[in-house]
């Protein structure tokens, strides 16, 4: 994390910790950012869960110190060090998202992950065009300084990654390092690796992925890069999933059109009849993304306050606890991470006075701030805080409204 110019740097303790709470039963990426953020670190906020869960009616199963020493075991054996969310090698562009992965295992060169990247995702029953496609267009942005981002899949996946070997490729897994999907790919996660380029995951080591994790991979996949390109997809095809997280992170969509008596272009075709911009050539991807290249991208903190659209469904078995009351916005630097001693302390109530303001219309938070003249800081952590208890809603705009009342027969 960066405020002033500086960035955390976990220690070996610290780093444990952010495991074993990230591996936590119910803890995903928005659960741990409030945790972290209300308790001033990982360890206080593993020593805060249980009665945390016990006031909520609920019994929280805590990663165990051994089973968190078992997994940095394995990381050891197979090379993959743990980056956490806010280290100067964790992925900006990444960071950036609205629920970054807390810690992801790197296995490869970090610096690749400074660079500017484009995702290049489609169908795994590809045809001999769109693979010829892929190729094309994977070589020629990875010649002008673009890594090429993929999640290491069957067909089109496979063959981006193949054709960028030689400028840089990023693979994202939906499983662990242990248990690369499928098992065919595993030599050329290694070549990727040789090469320069990066192979990563936020799940467990050995973890084997299931059909939820392919979403959560995906998310990172868009959220790796600046553009997305997808080169072929039918209707109902993952790649489009790619596709729509990489609109709610705001990111460029690219698709490359094909016949329409082809399945494999239905998917493509209807992304560019619904807005995605014509890649046919990689000068279409280079020439449309040269005007956003930031200087360097900069991460603001753990902030939940992303103006994104909601996502459509959920990614983790995230913990409903009303008493959490956390401060999702993003946390004053240095120190964040500093587990913090003695007993927690107290939560603070909602704030009645904006829940009095609010109404089923949605509202942009600077003009709620104005309407019950608080600084906007203390009403963006009063929301958080009701957001959690589902006590507030937020839109796709960053707007904020009572959920609607349900409907009686």
């Amino acid at each position: 994390m960066e405020q002033g110019g500086q960035r955390i740097l976990l220690t070996d303790s610290q780093r444990f910790d952010w495991l074993r709470l990230t591996r936590s039963e119910g803890v995903g990426p928005r659960t741990f950012r409030a945790l972290v953020n209300r308790y001033g670190g990982a360890r206080a906020a593993l020593e805060a869960l249980p009665s945390l869960g016990a006031r909520s009616g609920k019994t929280i199963v805590l990663c165990s110190v051994a089973d968190a020493e078992r997994e940095m075991a394995q990381a050891a054996r197979i090379d993959a060090r743990f980056v956490a969310l806010g280290e100067r090698d964790y992925p900006a562009a990444l960071a950036q998202i609205a629920d970054p992965p807390p810690l992801i295992a790197l296995r490869g060169a970090p610096a690749i992950l400074a660079r500017p990247a484009v995702s290049i995702v489609g169908s795994r029953n590809a045809s001999a065009l769109g693979l010829r496609m892929t190729e094309i267009l994977a070589h020629g942005v990875g010649e002008h300084g673009y890594a090429i981002v993929s999640g290491l899949a069957r067909g089109i996946d496979a063959k981006a990654h193949e054709a960028a070997l030689a400028t840089g490729t990023i693979a994202v897994l939906a499983g662990g390092h242990a248990r690369i999907y499928p098992p065919e790919n595993e030599p050329l996660a290694e070549a990727i690796i040789e090469r320069g380029g990066a192979v990563l995951s936020e799940m467990p080591i050995g973890w084997t992925p299931r059909g939820r994790d392919f979403p959560r991979r995906n998310r990172i996949v868009s959220g790796l890069s600046l553009a997305t390109v997808v080169v072929e997809a039918a209707r109902k095809s993952g790649s489009l999933i790619t596709a729509r997280f990489a609109l709610d992170q705001g990111r460029e969509v690219f698709a490359v059109p094909g016949s329409p008596l082809d399945p494999r272009a239905e998917g493509t075709n209807d992304l560019i009849r619904q807005g995605a911009s014509l890649a046919a050539d990689p000068d279409h991807i280079v020439s449309a993304l040269a005007p956003l290249l930031p200087p360097e991208p900069q991460f603001d903190g753990l902030s939940a306050n992303s103006p994104l659209a909601p996502r459509r469904k959920p990614l983790w078995d995230e913990l409903d606890l009303p008493d959490l009351g956390a401060d999702l916005a993003a946390p004053e630097f240095p120190g964040w991470e500093q587990a913090s001693e003695g007993p927690a302390p107290d939560l603070s109530p909602p704030d009645s006075k904006l829940l009095g303001a609010l109404s089923v219309s949605p509202v942009d938070i600077d003009s709620l701030a104005r309407l019950v003249s608080l600084p906007v800081r203390e009403v963006q952590a009063a929301l958080a805080e009701l957001e959690l208890a589902g006590r507030v809603t937020r839109d796709g705009l960053n707007r904020v409204s009572l959920p609607p009342e349900p409907r009686t027969r």
